[in-house]
């Protein structure tokens, strides 16, 4: 039995690599995809076993965003009337 014998070269030696490189690449992006599912429950699971809908979450959120929001507004007002009140001519 005669047995074909592949020719050796170096375009033949690069397609190799090439081939076995996009065969890793397309391993590493599915096992990527798989980390990025199972994160995305096991976070799903750890909000829903806590217990809390996110609605709470959200509003608890909010209101300190306005809370924040109230105390920087007051802040600026302070230095805004400390600034004109140093642009006041002495008499």
């Amino acid at each position: 039995m005669a047995t074909k014998r592949r020719r050796n070269s170096i375009t033949r030696l690069i397609e190799d690599v090439v081939d076995d490189a996009k065969d890793l690449v397309d391993d590493v992006v599915d096992r990527a995809k798989d980390v990025e599912r199972d994160g995305r429950k096991a976070v799903r699971r750890a909000v829903n076993d806590n217990g809390d809908d996110g609605k709470d979450h959200s509003a608890r959120e909010m209101d300190d965003l306005k809370s924040a929001l109230d105390d920087l507004t007051a802040k600026v007002n302070r230095l805004v009337a400390l600034q004109a009140e140093a642009r006041k001519p002495n008499p």
